[in-house]
């Protein structure tokens, strides 16, 4: 019986994938778990595995076709089968297949499935690096192509697999050709998410100054022991907080609000063609010392495009902090389902009046933004408060 391979959805959030390669052509035997092809989604880059023993009877898509999950992208026939004839029955799209063939699923990568993110190619200095699609960087290492020599086509003079496939068939670098009209890959992802957020959800921010002096102080006592990070110590705040108001741990869908057991924080991390935010699990029943571990080998994985799907997919809230870039306050948006997020600003030496005196004192203003549909200010100003105090203690 023919096996139909679909699109597989890894995630909420995912409803559609890029075919970048093609591991098999029709006509070749494939094993079951051997690569079949490569998609590009809204934050990764993986391969896909084939479900089935057989022989690859037909390709449905082109490479850089959109597909939408569970859309059928390829025909297997198993042994005995005529690969031939089944390629036929498919000639016009799997519409037009036999009724006695099965959909199978790819199976989502295990946790130490080594998931390529967008990022930035490390040949290139600091001055001088651009955008790459997880696709053209992969290539052009296959290839042994310095990314650097390379002027890219894409939008911001992002580098395509196109500019890298030029380089290959004709040994020279694609010249720009101006800005392109569309976007793709993470950069089209985080575009339709963010607009969606704003358009589904009714969004309020409120802000307010945390007093950070004894903060700053334990983070110099406490990284004399292990490498410790104020985004750190703000999720182990913001972690205490959640457990006393689960409220602000929820993921809401269009019809009801699900509060979660596990506070499963997400950390932004930017990357140079957009963020993503892997998750710290179970913060709140967690040591400083090994929020402090996951969260700097998280952030590693991240920039190197390593994260598995699980690391990035069904936190319960978010914290993101642009503190290190001179930022006080600003108007984070939901990463839906999520129901909250919290901005960070910077720490910053200000006069202000302490015990009767005024005194120079370290600052910093924290940004909640709710979904009010599901939340009312008061609450969230109470949850605000906690993490003030939380913080300031």
């Amino acid at each position: 019986m023919a096996v139909e391979v679909v699109m597989p959805k890894f995630g909420l959030t995912m409803q559609e994938g890029t075919i970048q390669r093609w591991f098999k052509a029709e006509g070749e035997r494939i094993n079951k778990g051997e690569p079949l092809f490569e998609v590009e989604t809204e934050k990764v880059l993986y391969d896909v595995e084939a479900p089935a023993s057989g022989c690859v009877a037909k390709l449905l898509f082109a490479v850089e076709a959109v597909v939408p999950c569970a859309a059928v992208v390829a025909v297997i026939a198993v042994d005995g089968e005529d690969a031939a004839a089944i390629a036929h029955a498919y000639r016009g799209g799997p519409r037009t297949a036999p009724a006695g063939s099965r959909t199978a699923s790819p199976a989502a990568p295990p946790a130490s499935t080594a998931v390529r993110e967008t990022s930035i190619s490390p040949t290139r200095s600091a001055s001088a690096t651009v955008p790459v699609t997880p696709a053209a960087r992969k290539l052009a290492t296959d290839h042994g192509i310095d990314l650097a020599t390379l002027q890219g086509t894409g939008p911001g003079g992002r580098i395509t697999r196109e500019d890298v496939d030029a380089v290959i068939a004709h040994g020279i670098a694609c010249p720009p050709t101006g800005s392109a009209s569309t976007l793709r890959g993470m950069r089209k992802s985080i575009a339709e998410r963010m607009l969606k957020s704003v358009q589904t959800t009714a969004q309020l921010t409120i802000c307010t100054e945390a007093d950070a002096t004894a903060l700053v102080a334990r983070r110099e006592r406490l990284a004399a022991g292990f490498p410790l990070t104020y985004t750190d110590l703000l999720i182990a705040a913001v972690a205490a907080a959640l457990r006393k108001h689960p409220h602000l741990n929820a993921t809401a869908s269009a019809d009801a609000v699900q509060e979660h057991d596990s506070i499963d924080i997400g950390v932004a991390v930017a990357l140079e063609d957009g963020l993503i935010a892997p998750i710290i699990r179970a913060a709140d029943k967690r040591s400083l010392r090994a929020i402090a571990e996951e969260s700097r080998q998280l952030a590693e994985r991240a920039r190197r495009g390593t994260l598995g799907v699980d690391e990035v997919t069904g936190g319960t809230f978010t914290i993101t902090n642009l503190g290190m870039y001179g930022i006080d306050g600003f108007t984070p948006i939901l990463q839906t389902p999520q129901v909250a997020i919290l901005g960070i600003g910077r720490i910053v030496e200000k006069p202000v009046v302490h015990a009767g005196q005024i005194v120079p004192r370290a600052m910093m203003t924290l940004s909640l933004t709710f979904d009010h549909r599901v939340v009312d200010g008061a609450p969230a100003a109470v949850f605000l408060r906690q993490v003030v105090d939380n913080l300031q203690r």
